[in-house]
């Protein structure tokens, strides 16, 4: 069962959210926001380090997401760490996505890729991925340059690899 204060967290920056406006935008946002803090330790140390003032890690917030995001965005960070639960940031932010596509009637697909996905290409993986497994979805990308082409997409405990490594594992595999 999940921690009940991360979703109790997930769902006030959904309510959030959707009385600012447009949640899909800061859903977004949170979620790229989220993931840099999974690729880099530091910045979630950083983030998490009590030992260090509060007023100096909401900074390093408004440095990275000042420009980049919206205000609702940097102010639902800036709570979450003030509130000092910002290695729980992800977590949160997982839960809040997912409630944001269940409120849409979707459920999410994290797609993993080399590069980021155009719109285009975006709305016809969703097209695809509906087709092959009758659910109705959302991608979110995530950029991991591991994936040497194509896309790995995690939908709940379901994974369809389609990346290139595993194209050349299959064809390594037939040699045999």
């Amino acid at each position: 069962m999940a921690d009940p204060r991360v979703a109790g967290y997930a769902e006030a920056l959904f309510a959030v959210a959707a009385a600012e406006g447009d949640s899909s935008v800061v859903e977004d946002e949170l979620f790229r926001f989220a993931q840099a803090l999974r690729s880099d330790d530091d910045l979630g140390s950083t983030l998490a380090d009590t030992g260090l003032p509060l007023a100096r890690r909401l900074q390093v917030i408004e440095d990275l997401l000042g420009s980049r995001a919206s205000a609702v965005t940097t102010a639902l960070v800036s709570m979450v760490v003030g509130a000092g639960r910002a290695a729980e940031l992800p977590a949160i932010v997982d839960a809040m996505v997912e409630r944001g596509a269940a409120s849409r009637n979707k459920t999410v697909a994290t797609v993993r890729s080399a590069v980021d996905l155009t719109a285009d290409q975006s709305e016809r993986l969703a097209a695809a991925i509906n087709t092959r497994t009758g659910r109705d979805v959302e991608v979110r990308v995530v950029i991991d340059p591991s994936v040497l082409g194509g896309v790995v997409t995690e939908i709940g405990d379901d994974i369809i690899d389609g990346s290139v490594r595993r194209r050349l594992n299959q064809l390594r595999e037939s040699f045999r």
